[in-house]
């Protein structure tokens, strides 16, 4: 399943920053912001939550599941997850 992300247009259009900025701001190397970026790399949750505080927005506006069976597939694992944890 492909996360897909916006990081690069919402960083340019949040007062122009650089990749070094905002890698700075998170706490990371401008390199995982470059893979991050570019879709080679998925973040940890940890700097997901990170990037979305750093750019001022939610972050399931920042990263989505690429559409298709994979995500509805997926999407269908995570409802049936959290159904049996309320029981």
């Amino acid at each position: 399943m492909k996360l897909t992300n916006n990081m690069k247009k919402l960083r340019q259009l949040h007062g122009d920053l650089s990749q070094q900025q905002l890698a700075d701001m998170v706490g990371c190397s401008r390199q995982t912001i470059i893979s991050i970026e570019s879709g080679c790399k998925n973040p940890s949750v940890e700097i997901a939550l990170k990037l979305s505080h750093a750019l001022k927005i939610p972050v399931d506006q920042l990263f989505a599941l690429e559409e298709g069976k994979e995500k509805d597939h997926f999407c269908h694992r995570i409802a049936e997850f959290f159904r049996c944890k309320k029981k």
